[in-house]
């Protein structure tokens, strides 16, 4: 792993890149109201933005408050989002979610951490992703596509999110916190992706240490592998 302040000088030195790569990085999750970010992104667990957005599309047409969704049928709630996988569990969570919110925070969804943890189903990421897009706050979203790229830059050697985030914090600069989190997502999503990177259309490989080993296997063993 590289040092502390190597990593520094490589995010420093990545972000341009990256923007210039990826000038609409921002969210993928459709929404116009925190609380509409706060449901997609309940749906999102262990689905595409893409399935998500299309089910939210009729969604959100529909319930337009916590107290919509507490009024709801929960089988006919299930029917709505089932295209989302994990729909009864979904749907509860949706609806524990939103009785706390309105026996706890008004029906408002919080502006800051402590509040939005508190909310069933909501973590950390949840909570940096509403922070960052709804109330324009620093965070680091670490979803699984930062993760990811963020174990293979060699910015983090945890194995955790929350101790991930940790690493990030300290050699991402707070005022590039946001822009980071959307722009490693979307390079995860289409070069730096799960089962087998495009090392080769990579722009910043050369700050990479999976594909320094990469290189340094290819030159021992005559070929990548």
């Amino acid at each position: 792993m590289y040092t502390k302040r190597t990593r520094q000088k490589h995010v420093r030195e990545m972000i341009p890149i990256l923007e210039q790569e990826y000038p609409d990085a921002g969210p993928r999750l459709n929404f116009s109201t925190p609380f509409e970010l706060l449901i997609a992104s309940i749906l999102a667990a262990q689905c595409t933005d893409e399935r998500v957005n299309e089910v939210t599309e009729t969604l959100f047409d529909k319930y337009k408050t916590p107290q919509d969704y507490i009024d709801s049928d929960k089988d006919t709630l299930i029917e709505e989002i089932f295209s989302t996988g994990a729909y009864s569990r979904k749907a509860n969570r949706i609806k524990l979610c939103c009785k706390t919110l309105i026996e706890k925070f008004d029906s408002k969804v919080p502006d800051n951490m402590d509040d939005l943890i508190s909310l069933p189903g909501v973590g950390r990421k949840t909570a940096n992703m509403l922070l960052v897009n709804c109330y324009d706050k620093p965070g680091i979203i670490m979803d699984t596509h930062l993760v990811r790229v963020s174990e293979r830059l060699g910015l983090t050697d945890k194995k955790t999110p929350d101790k991930m985030e940790e690493d990030l914090m300290e050699v991402v600069a707070k005022k590039n916190w946001s822009a980071f989190s959307h722009l490693i997502m979307f390079h995860g999503q289409s070069v730096c992706v799960s089962r087998k990177p495009r090392c080769e259309k990579c722009k910043i490989s050369r700050y990479c240490d999976y594909y320094r080993k990469k290189l340094w296997w290819s030159q021992i063993h005559g070929g990548y592998h």
